[in-house]
């Protein structure tokens, strides 16, 4: 079977990744809470998990991925009851939201999705086992507790010494300073307005951090592969899930831990105060593409922080035009038969450079370099008469590979956009949208075609007036027509 080698927070350095079972890795992710749309720093790590999973079965490795829905939690009470709605109406349209994105972004679903709500039983019995050893107790408020200090390896994953915590100190609120480190909330007694559960807990609801412990061990079991998450839930989330889970079962929890690092937007930190906080909506409707957004956000390898420009966004949505261009060359045929061997032997060699480069730590800069170099020299050997029908089969094949990981060759940009505009219309929101982008989306690709078949009809009966009267046209609604020695093509800016 083969290995990935990937850094894991815990151990603090790079280690074989492989399933302790040698059949299937098992990894949980932590999900959205879904209390408003996600934005583009939550993507980054769900693209990045997305990365991973799908490079893990291009190794041969089944998967069985496991990630939350946290449909509870004090944003969300807060939010609802300012709506006037119970939760589970206020999140439903998040989560549908959610999962939209997902799919605009070719993000893989998990094998197992959870509901927190739905895992309520499994919450109240991992807090009555961590319960009958003392290391969770009740406070006078009807709230249940961990206590840290029964924990003495607590702060291992973050790397933190909380030595001297005061026993018997809490903390019972999720949104939290990142330095707290008080006996965190298992369990919140009910408060006036607030949806509860009644449990032999107590009528209340739980806290944040049992739920995913609850969760994961529940699918996974007690000896998990792999965790993943962004890198601002290592402490106090997950720092709090290994105390939870280990002094329960008296076993580690995770082998491996990846953490994503956090996203810049324009050098600055994402932030609705300083005016630069997207979600993916708010791009689509600017008129950005999704297989865009996807390329550029894990185009820097999970462990460097990135930052988002627009400039780096428009290069993105360029790169990914160069190799859809050069998809279709090398799907259009009409080559010599036989192999140019020099060829050939760079392509094995992109082939093993992409290889390599994502089994060691997920290293899809260096993998996207080494398809593009293959580009690059492909194209010339096209453009030299030295591409054979042999040496296209076998770049068909490393494009299939890298696709298989970056899923960006295959165009459904112009539906996605569709949608957004159709759900910037039904939220009353359709003032958003670039103008150009509402014309550009009024013409339907049988539009276009009819319009691009009349423009070639045109210049063959000389009649150039029209033919540039029709680029011009489709121009200002967005759509560009290149004429190359392979035909005319047209693509949506």
């Amino acid at each position: 079977m083969a290995t990935i080698e990937l850094f894991n927070t815990l151990g603090g350095k790079i280690e074989t990744l492989a399933p302790v079972d040698q059949k299937s890795l098992r990894m949980y992710c932590c999900g959205p809470t879904v209390y408003d749309y996600g934005h583009i720093g939550n993507f980054r790590t769900f693209l990045h998990v997305d990365v991973l999973r799908r490079v893990i079965r291009q190794q041969g490795i089944p998967v069985q991925h496991v990630m939350n829905i946290t449909d509870v939690d004090d944003k969300i009470i807060r939010n609802a009851g300012a709506a006037g709605v119970p939760i589970a109406q206020y999140t439903e349209k998040f989560e549908r939201a959610f999962f939209e994105d997902l799919d605009a972004l070719a993000i893989e679903r998990p094998e197992y999705i959870s509901h927190a709500t739905a895992c309520i039983p499994d919450m109240v019995s991992l807090i009555e086992q961590l319960a009958a050893k003392d290391i969770a107790y009740k406070a006078e408020d009807g709230s249940w507790y961990f206590r840290i200090a029964r924990f003495p390896e607590y702060g291992k994953l973050s790397k933190k010494d909380f030595d001297g915590i005061e026993d018997g100190a809490r903390v019972d609120i999720d949104e939290y300073e990142k330095d707290a480190a008080r006996d965190f909330a298992l369990w919140k007694a009910v408060k006036p307005g607030e949806q509860s559960w009644e449990t032999a807990l107590g009528t209340g609801r739980p806290g944040w951090h049992i739920e995913c412990s609850a969760m994961a061990t529940k699918f996974l079991g007690d000896d998990i592969d792999l965790h993943a998450g962004g890198e601002d839930l290592m402490f106090p989330h997950h720092e709090n899930e290994i105390a939870q889970s280990e002094s329960a079962s008296g076993k580690p929890f995770v082998r491996h831990w990846m953490h994503v690092r956090f996203l810049l937007v324009e050098g600055k930190k994402m932030s609705k105060s300083e005016g630069n906080f997207y979600t993916l909506r708010d791009l689509l409707l600017k008129g950005y593409r999704a297989s865009a957004i996807r390329f550029l956000l894990i185009s820097v390898p999970y462990r460097h922080q990135m930052n988002f420009t627009f400039d780096s966004l428009i290069e993105s949505t360029n790169a990914i035009d160069r190799l859809r261009t050069f998809h279709q060359r090398m799907l259009k045929g009409g080559f010599l038969q036989g192999r140019d061997q020099a060829l050939s032997l760079l392509t094995g060699e992109a082939r093993m450079a992409y290889t390599i480069a994502l089994a060691n730590d997920l290293n899809t800069a260096e993998a996207r370099a080494a398809i593009f170099d293959l580009v690059r020299a492909a194209n010339t050997a096209a453009d030299t008469g030295m591409l054979r029908s042999e040496n296209v089969t076998e770049i068909l094949s490393v494009l299939e590979l890298f696709d298989g990981v970056f899923a960006v060759l295959e165009d459904k940009d112009a539906a996605i956009t569709r949608a957004a505009l159709a759900w910037a219309e039904a939220e009353g929101r359709l003032d958003e949208a670039a103008p150009e982008l509402v014309a550009t989306l009024s013409f339907s690709d049988a539009d276009i075609d009819a319009l691009v078949a009349e423009r070639t009809q045109a210049k063959k009966t000389r009649n150039f007036a029209r033919a540039d009267a029709i680029r011009n046209d489709l121009l200002q609604k967005g759509i560009l027509i290149e004429d190359s020695k392979d035909g005319v093509r047209w693509k949506r800016k």
